[in-house]
């Protein structure tokens, strides 16, 4: 029996390890985050806070039995119904080793005496204390290691670019531009933080590039300046400043200041900032899109006029929103500071490939889908609304609404959507009632269980349908 107790005692703090370390992950490995900004408290009661409880008050037997037969099977359970799983990263893999070698020693322990008040904890906070301390003294090796490469590359120019939303849009733009004339690499899919950056550069950024593009994002003030001290960029933009991530910077003004961190690289040579920032002029800073004018913007792409050298000049991209053309202003702008062409810009740009999961228009089983599904701000939801009305047919919407926002701003929105949609499916807890209030009760659906998701498509929706994949927050949200 005692042999079983020990047993079952490993595999409980392998259980809450691996449920610390999957919302450690989530939360960009804040501790306070997982704690204090949860969506989902009740989560924490029934996997990790329960358990331990029901291990101080149970007997032995008693608390096997509850273990293996309602915690542990729930438990898999919920791991298995999860959207986002745990990646098994170097970090994770150093963090649950730790805490089984820490678990194997203290039951060592224990069989020559009763530890039992200490047996839960102890394994958990040292395994916790020593892989945070590891972890930094990895960063600071990575990133020591990291800036020696970059100072290597004598011939390479780096363009930094930071936005409450759009940044990785204008990334991608930029790059698909640049990449006809230089070798050019970006930091891949939404890696924006220095963290990411390091480990990209230590790792995958070719040795031979001339033009490297880097997102920059932020949780925090200082976020973006560290990121602008490791890179030092020689070009900036600042895209759309808004308010993204409030319950964080709590302010407008927070966030404002926090993106302009990136205006303080030693290297600067030019910086394209979005007439949002409310920066003084400089040589060396120009604003934007305040020479722009959109003059069609469809399902089949967008139209617009920017005037460049005081000529009008006129561009066409394959891609959905007309807010795009104001990113597209920022890439044009860029690019000619490089040394492209207005003729090689214009051939890049009508040549464009929409960016994965914004606004991205895909045609299936007579279905115009939209995916919008990576895109979480008002302005940009609110114009996959404005161009599903360009559709004839039934329009359906699959929504959580939006994440890290003031209800105002779900409440403008589920106006919007009543208006436009003949069918909407709500996904996700954090919006249901805001949303339900304020659209057609007899229109909605709320989604549960998001596995669900293809079965309900295929019986509520039909060919000559257009499907428009609004924000998808992960179930953990």
């Amino acid at each position: 029996m005692e042999y079983l107790n020990i047993f079952t005692h490993i595999i409980l703090i392998m259980t809450l390890g691996w449920y610390l370390i999957t919302n450690l992950q989530w939360y960009n490995y804040k501790l306070e985050r997982v704690i204090l900004k949860h969506h989902k408290q009740h989560w924490h009661i029934l996997y990790f806070i329960t358990p331990i409880v029901m291990y101080y008050l149970l007997e032995p037997l008693y608390f096997n039995v509850y273990f293996y037969v309602l915690y542990l099977s729930s438990f898999i359970l919920w791991n298995r119904k999860l959207d986002r799983n745990l990646v098994l990263t170097s970090r994770v893999k150093r963090f649950l080793s730790l805490l089984l070698l820490i678990t194997f020693f203290l039951n060592v322990l224990c069989l020559f005496g009763n530890c039992n008040e200490i047996a839960v904890f102890i394994p958990l906070i040292a395994a916790y204390a020593v892989s945070t301390l590891l972890e930094k003294m990895f960063a600071t090796s990575f990133k020591h290691q990291a800036k020696k490469r970059l100072s290597n590359m004598n011939n390479l120019k780096i363009v930094a670019i930071t936005a409450s939303y759009g940044k990785t849009s204008i990334k991608n733009y930029l790059h698909q531009v640049l990449k006809r004339k230089y070798i050019t690499y970006k930091t891949p899919r939404s890696v924006n933080t220095i963290a990411g950056i390091v480990l990209d550069v230590n790792k995958d950024l070719p040795a031979n590039t001339d033009i490297y593009i880097a997102e920059a994002g932020a949780r925090v003030k200082g976020d973006i300046a560290e990121i602008t001290h490791f890179l030092e960029p020689q070009y900036c933009i600042i895209g759309s400043v808004g308010e993204q991530h409030l319950e964080y910077f709590k302010t407008l003004d927070n966030i404002i200041h926090t993106k302009m961190e990136l205006l303080s690289s030693s290297r600067m040579i030019k910086a394209f900032v979005h007439d949002t920032v409310p920066v003084l002029k400089y040589d060396k800073i120009t604003k934007f899109p305040n020479n722009l004018n959109i003059t069609m913007s469809n399902l089949d792409g967008i139209w617009f006029d920017v005037i460049i050298n005081d000529k009008v000049e006129h561009f066409h991209a394959p891609i959905l929103g007309s807010f795009n053309a104001i990113n597209l202003t920022a890439v044009i702008l860029m690019s000619l500071e490089l040394g492209m062409s207005i003729d090689e810009i214009k051939i890049a740009l009508d040549e464009i490939d929409a960016v994965p999961h914004r606004l991205q228009k895909i045609v299936a089983g007579g279905k115009i889908i939209v995916d919008d599904s990576f895109n979480g701000n008002l302005e940009g939801m609110l114009e996959a609304v404005k161009i599903s009305t360009t559709h004839d047919g039934r329009k359906v919407i699959v929504t959580p609404g939006l994440v890290e926002a003031t209800q105002e701003a779900n409440i403008t929105f589920a106006k919007a959507v009543n208006e436009v949609f003949d069918f909407v499916i709500i996904t996700g807890a954090l919006n249901e009632k805001v949303l339900r209030e304020h659209i057609d009760i007899n229109k909605t659906l709320y989604l549960v269980d998001k596995s669900q998701m293809e079965t309900i498509l295929a019986e509520k929706t039909r060919a000559g349908d257009l499907i428009l994949f609004a924000n998808d927050a992960p179930n953990f949200i």
